[in-house]
């Protein structure tokens, strides 16, 4: 049947438009509202569901009919009307308390009083005779959260026909910091440019604002720092002003606060003053007009983040002050509007000779109980940098007095950028499950961020984005389930990453056992893996200079020799490690008597943490009988042959994941196996010029000389911290 040219046009246009919907380029992250396949699972669903009511017109509760309405008509194929204050049988209810009515309040009476603010219900109540579910909570913002997580059990394919969730995040302050600069690089960023395009803002809303704020909402996330931490002050001039508030008033009907980073120095830079002294009254005053300034844009302006005397940025020590004058200044013009004020303890310096690993807690744990009630301290995980493998930070279990607050990395830095797959989550999971020993055993880092343990009412979790504007938001599409995992985790610091790689993989893959399982497998063991190869046995910070790309171990011409990876290693004749016990730098003393106790001595510390604690003889015996050189080579052989079981399990899944995300994994995995055997190959071969062993048998000899590895330059890597 001959076509004619008009009919021919329409058929190829509907069958490209065809291919697109099939295609996945990862745009929607974890929320694929794609048709359920299981018809036994949609059956449940759609006699379960017929109609779908709601009560209020606020903009939050717009968002969550929004979510509900595109959620539904995509996974059970079926377009859903909502309806203001229906009361027909079979229904999905959205409302917060005040919302409901008598009846329906009464049957969640006791229900509520297990609920924060922020908290959820979604509860099977009968009504008429028939089952209705409930989306509920005590605020409008707890009500979205639940419609996410009613919807994440539909994608899940969780039974529906009795429910009784009853949840509450156990963190206040959840939120994203961005290391994004004004020009749209992304210091320690892989996935493109910033999202924010200052350029264009106030007047041009991208889609994606709005799309970002639906995927941290989705998971919890409440708040989100817009900037750099290495800060510039022309955030806080009117003009990009207008651009943080046209940000914010996307971000809030997902319940998200904008914070910004405020550079200590602004006074001087954008203020005309000569001065940038914490204590010095014209200073006070101009941060107290410009906070005013901001309120008045931004009424719930979350507050500012501030890293201070720290890698040459500006603080209160440029003037003879201390940490907590800087903190307790702009906590005192932020708190009118019940700001908080975040103060990274980040800090370490070129005039201090001792270990690097105990500066923050020497400058700061003096000041325990010293600082303002809305000023939180923002540690990191471990005492050195984001490393593949750090002990937790010890100033977790030193200042009682102080709410602390966990910053992780998402972005992967020191862990292969985002071409390497590592499931972050197992990390964040062993800090978390860390005990401080701070009040005895049991109290775990989790319990100190919490704030249950130190009955802190100010909590917080932070983590640093990875998100650029690549299609898929993350580069690597396994990088996404990092974002997704940390803000499951600071809405619950006790979840097991095994249940979120779970919930992750089914939300953006598949539901089909014969795919979770080996992939889950893949995901739990990536992070042990990756450790491996880069850092086994508690080696630390011996990437490459400057970018962190690739390995460096022989880098030792730095000015400062804590830039230098031969200060972290120690490698010579006699052995490896960084001597941390009472016999070297004692920073073991740090921690409480007993962690101490078990670190300082080489037959109970962890192998993993072996040489960050002590300094190991090449020949020393480790627990399986074999030598200390051998179990480093055999780490390094070990982490290559994971991530070659990683790609063979991956080349298996063909049949079980879309053409477009499976060849990307694909090729990525590809280049994690080649770096994988680059890092072996030029730390084996550098190492082995103080052990003179050779390598055991099972370790692949390099096909490179130590030459070879040292003449490489990545001038261009991506990511690079700006040089002020």
């Amino acid at each position: 049947m001959r076509l004619t040219y008009k009919r021919s046009l329409i058929i190829t246009l509907l069958l490209i438009f065809s291919i697109k919907l099939l295609a996945k380029d990862g745009y929607n992250l974890w929320l694929q509202y794609d048709k359920i396949k299981n018809e036994n699972v949609l059956s449940e669903y759609l006699s379960t569901i017929k109609e779908v009511s709601y009560s209020g017109d606020s903009e939050i509760i717009n968002a969550a009919i929004s979510e509900i309405q595109l959620g539904l008509s995509g996974l059970l194929g079926k377009e859903f009307i909502s309806q203001k204050n229906s009361d027909s049988n079979n229904l999905l209810f959205l409302g917060s308390k005040e919302r409901l009515s008598k009846n329906l309040t009464k049957n969640l009476e006791d229900d509520f009083k297990l609920i924060n603010n922020e908290g959820y219900i979604i509860k099977t109540i009968n009504l008429k005779g028939k089952n209705s579910i409930v989306i509920t909570g005590k605020t409008d913002i707890g009500v979205l959260y639940g419609a996410f997580n009613f919807l994440k059990l539909l994608q899940t394919q969780k039974s529906i026909s009795q429910l009784n969730i009853i949840d509450s995040p156990k963190i206040d302050v959840r939120m994203l910091n961005h290391w994004d600069n004004l020009d749209r690089t992304v210091e320690r960023g892989y996935a493109g440019f910033s999202l924010w395009n200052w350029h264009t803002l106030p007047d041009y809303i991208d889609q994606r604002y709005i799309d970002y704020a639906r995927a941290n909402a989705s998971i919890g996330i409440n708040g989100t720092a817009l900037t750099n931490v290495n800060a510039n002050a022309l955030i806080l001039t009117p003009q990009y002003l207008e651009k943080v508030k046209a940000l914010a008033d996307v971000f809030r009907p997902y319940g998200i606060k904008v914070y910004v980073t405020a550079r200590f120095s602004a006074p001087i830079e954008i203020g005309n003053l000569t001065t940038a002294d914490p204590l010095n009254e014209d200073v006070k005053n101009w941060w107290k007009h410009k906070t005013e300034e901001i309120y008045k844009l931004i009424p719930d302006f979350g507050g500012f983040l501030v890293k201070a005397n720290s890698e040459g940025q500006p603080g209160p020590q440029n003037y003879g002050r201390n940490h907590v004058d800087g903190a307790n200044m702009l906590a005192d013009a932020v708190a009118p509007f019940d700001g908080i004020v975040m103060w990274r303890a980040f800090v370490y310096s070129e005039h201090d000779t001792t270990d690097r690993a105990k500066q923050a807690y020497s400058e700061f744990v003096p000041y325990d109980g010293k600082f303002r009630d809305n000023v939180i301290i923002q540690v990191k995980n471990g005492a050195i940098d984001f490393q593949p493998r750090e002990p937790f930070h010890p100033m977790f279990g030193a200042m009682p007095n102080t709410p602390l607050m966990m910053e992780f990395q998402i972005t992967q830095e020191y862990l292969g950028f985002s071409t390497h797959l590592v499931y972050l989550p197992k990390l964040y999971e062993e800090v978390l499950e860390a005990d401080t020993y701070r009040k005895g055993k049991g109290s775990t880092v989790a319990k100190v961020i919490d704030g249950t343990l130190n009955h802190k009412k100010l909590t917080g979790i932070a983590g640093v984005s990875n998100i650029g504007n690549d299609i898929n938001w993350t580069g690597h599409p396994f990088a996404q389930a990092n974002w997704y995992g940390f803000g499951r985790l600071a809405w619950n610091p006790y979840l097991k990453s095994e249940t979120i790689a779970d919930e992750w993989l089914r939300c953006t893959f598949s539901n089909d056992k014969n795919f979770i399982q080996p992939i889950k497998e893949m995901m739990l063991k990536s992070r042990e893996t990756v450790v491996n190869y880069m850092t086994p046995l508690g080696l630390h910070h011996i990437m490459d200079t400057g970018h962190h790309y690739g390995p460096g171990p022989w880098v030792s011409n730095l000015s400062r020799p804590e830039w230098n990876p031969v200060y972290y290693h120690n490698a010579d004749e006699n052995g490896i490690g960084f001597n941390r016990t009472s016999t070297g730098s004692y920073a073991t003393e740090q921690y409480a008597p007993e962690i101490a106790e078990m670190y300082n001595n080489i037959e109970t510390c962890p192998e993993k943490d072996l040489l960050w604690f002590h300094h190991v003889s090449w020949d020393y015996t480790l627990k399986n009988g074999k030598t200390l050189w051998d179990n480093i080579a055999l780490k390094y052989q070990e982490g290559v042959n994971d991530v070659e079981y990683m790609s063979t399990t991956w080349n298996t899944m063909q049949n079980y994941v879309d053409k477009e995300r499976f060849n990307q994994v694909k090729m990525l995995l590809n280049i994690q196996l080649k770096e994988a055997k680059w890092w072996r190959d030029a730390c084996l071969l550098y190492f082995q010029q103080f052990s003179k062993k050779e390598l055991p048998i099972e370790v692949k000899k390099p096909e490179h000389t130590l030459e070879y590895f040292q003449s490489l330059k990545f001038p261009y890597a991506p990511g690079i911290k700006p040089q002020w």
